[in-house]
């Protein structure tokens, strides 16, 4: 008789067993990196050579289209459906990583190699993201084989080569082929756990925001010996802007790019919720960002500003000049509570009332657009309970994850409530050398799936 205990310990035996090691292996094996110029093959091969045959063995019927707009990764649809009457999920994730950098990777890896130490695999994608949905799919397949080739409920798969680059021609795909892609809910894996040790879920992302400060006070620089102290220097400036617009402690002092308020209903589903597990790369700095806000306040439910890169002059061949030009490419990170189409004018008000007129606003942009589902949300609760009785443990709402997703294309176009369980961590140093899964919570992360996907044939859905 099949059990969901069954399902469990088919997960539990594929990961403890090594298969699931070997398939991230060969994924990570793959230099599908989005970022890198001469890749399209690659892209094309974790679509069609890797993912594609996994998914017609599970009985998709698989389709990979081109990207909508040309330059982009194709995308991969896989659609599953037993009985129309029940549930349909939607899973996302994306095979395309961002660039290798393998010349930066510690001496002993290499970003297209998994290797395996002290309970972390590292390797180019492992956390961002072919380990998590690979994990999920993994679940899926330790079900099917419990109920003797049978879901009891419908599955649609949305796998994009294109996220790192903004998930260009995503919402675009979505929308012509919404029918197609209907489903009740969205549940999927990206990002990090608000600690290692605490099952997570997300019901949506903060948005982000960019746009550069420039400051052209003249056509060249000029000599520092003759002009130094006399001419003004474009550097200086530039940072007594920023200045004005954050304080020494991090408080954001451009109100007009910060949310009204937060809601209540934030609040509370963040109240106690711990942040951390950064490892060496960061620390959480006690006093630093919004008076008044917790650490899980400050990262889950209000805006942040970030310098993301400065530059006057040469820095890596300076000369004896006073510099033309300086100038700071700037992020918000935002919440849905704020509209982001004021962001450019709040900064420019700001800066006009500071007397900083000749500081221009350049080139302001929304890369991923904020989202978020309510996070008391039935399918959000339901998602809580079953991740809860699998894993045994507490599991933490939180009303949006840190970092940007698409999820915002599938509410828009789709309708679907927003459920992100996160396999990873915030020490993961994805985007950098050195990216690695935790393989403690990836364990968890696969069985946890395995009993929402158990879970979702049976009866009490939403």
């Amino acid at each position: 008789m099949p059990t969901r205990e069954g399902a469990l310990t088919r997960a539990a035996t594929f990961f403890d067993g090594g298969g699931f090691k070997s398939l991230l292996t060969d994924l990570v094996a793959i230099p599908s990196t989005a970022q890198e110029e001469g890749r399209e093959a690659d892209l094309d091969r974790y679509l069609n050579g890797a993912i594609r045959p996994w998914l017609e063995r599970l009985g998709f019927d698989v389709q990979v289209r081109p990207n909508p707009l040309e330059g982009f990764g194709p995308i991969l649809t896989g659609i599953r459906i037993e009985d129309p009457a029940r549930p349909t999920v939607l899973l996302y994730g994306h095979g395309d990583t961002v660039r290798g950098l393998e010349d930066q990777w510690r001496q002993g890896l290499d970003p297209w190699t998994l290797t395996e130490e002290d309970g972390l695999w590292y390797g180019r994608g492992t956390a961002d993201n072919k380990g998590q949905h690979a994990l999920n799919i993994a679940a899926l397949e330790a079900v099917l084989a419990e109920r003797g080739g049978k879901l009891r409920f419908n599955v649609k798969v949305v796998l994009e080569m294109a996220e790192e680059r903004g998930s260009k021609g995503l919402r675009d795909f979505v929308a012509a082929h919404a029918d197609e892609l209907a489903a009740d809910v969205l549940i999927a894996s990206d990002g990090p756990r608000v600690e290692p040790g605490v099952p997570t879920i997300a019901t949506g992302t903060r948005g982000t925001f960019h746009f550069d400060l420039v400051i052209k006070l003249r056509p060249g620089g000029v000599h520092s010996g003759h002009w130094g102290g006399l001419t003004r220097d474009p550097a200086i400036l530039l940072a007594h802007a920023l200045t004005s617009m954050m304080d020494r402690n991090g408080r954001v002092l451009v109100r007009g790019i910060l949310p009204p308020s937060m809601p209540n209903s934030v609040r509370a589903v963040l109240a106690g919720c711990p942040v951390g597990g950064g490892g060496d790369a960061a620390t959480i700095d006690e006093g630093w960002g919004e008076p008044g806000l917790t650490s899980a306040e400050k990262i889950y439910g209000w805006n942040s500003l970030i310098v993301l890169a400065m530059i006057s002059g040469r820095p890596e061949n300076p000369v004896n000049a006073v510099a033309p030009d300086a100038r700071a490419h700037c992020q918000i990170r935002y919440t849905v509570d704020s509209d982001p189409h004021t962001f450019a004018k709040a900064v420019r008000d700001h800066l006009d009332a500071h007397g900083f007129q000749d500081v221009a606003v350049e080139t302001s942009f929304t890369r991923m657009s904020a989202s978020r589902t309510d996070p008391d949300h039935p399918w959000v609760r339901w998602a809580q309970a079953s991740m809860a009785k699998s894993l045994g443990k507490p599991v933490q709402i939180i009303p949006n994850a840190s970092g940007g997703l698409p999820g915002d294309v599938f509410v828009d176009h789709l309708g679907v409530p927003l459920v992100w369980v996160p396999h990873s961590y915030n020490g993961c140093k994805q985007h950098g050398p050195d990216e690695h899964l935790l393989i403690a919570p990836a364990r968890e992360g696969i069985l946890a799936f395995a009993g929402m996907w158990w879970d979702l044939g049976e009866p009490g859905t939403p």
